[in-house]
């Protein structure tokens, strides 16, 4: 099906390229592919005036090892976090017109002022990204149903711990509500 982009009211969202996320293992594609695409649409939007927003995670100071829920597979990352765990990947190179979301838990948009920001330039539409596909961009992503957003999912441009956790998303939960394609596709579209 094909899929055009409008760009008076399209924007990307991207999600926990950051140095402490970025370090870890993903499937099925390499960080630095994930990285590499990311950066590549990131630049396309800069240049169209499109606007950009770069989502990190991080915990507060006394609150480091995030939630504790009754589960069967308890959160692994309860060890202390580099000072740059943060920091966007250099590659991103925010520049002024981006918009930073500071987020404390999976996605982007409980919390936090996403949804204010999208709404007050009239975004309809958001171009999804980042890692990992089924935590933090599927968290995102079904808020952004949920609240009427078109959405696209930038396929080689997610990751996640494993191949199969990403398929899930990109095969069975973003097909329902939006647009799964490549990073070529996205590009392709802005010209």
């Amino acid at each position: 099906m094909d899929m055009e982009i409008n760009k008076k009211s399209t924007a990307i969202v991207v999600i926990d390229l950051q140095k402490g996320i970025v370090a870890m293992p993903t499937e099925p594609y390499p960080v630095n592919t994930i990285v590499t695409n990311a950066v590549k649409l990131v630049k396309a939007f800069r240049s169209h005036q499109l606007p950009v927003f770069l989502v990190h995670v991080g915990m507060s100071a006394d609150f480091k090892d995030g939630l504790h829920p009754a589960c069967d597979q308890p959160n692994q990352m309860r060890v202390e976090m580099p000072a740059d765990w943060m920091e966007f990947v250099t590659e991103l190179e925010p520049v002024k017109t981006d918009f930073i979301i500071h987020k404390r838990q999976w996605g982007a948009f409980y919390g936090t002022e996403l949804d204010l920001q999208l709404r007050r330039r009239k975004i309809e539409t958001i171009v999804l990204c980042g890692i990992s596909t089924n935590i933090g961009v599927e968290s995102t992503a079904r808020f952004a149903y949920e609240y009427g957003y078109q959405q696209i999912f930038v396929e080689d441009a997610c990751g996640a711990r494993s191949k199969d956790e990403h398929n899930l998303s990109m095969k069975t939960i973003f097909p329902r509500i939006g647009y799964v394609r490549q990073t070529a596709d996205i590009l392709n579209s802005l010209q």
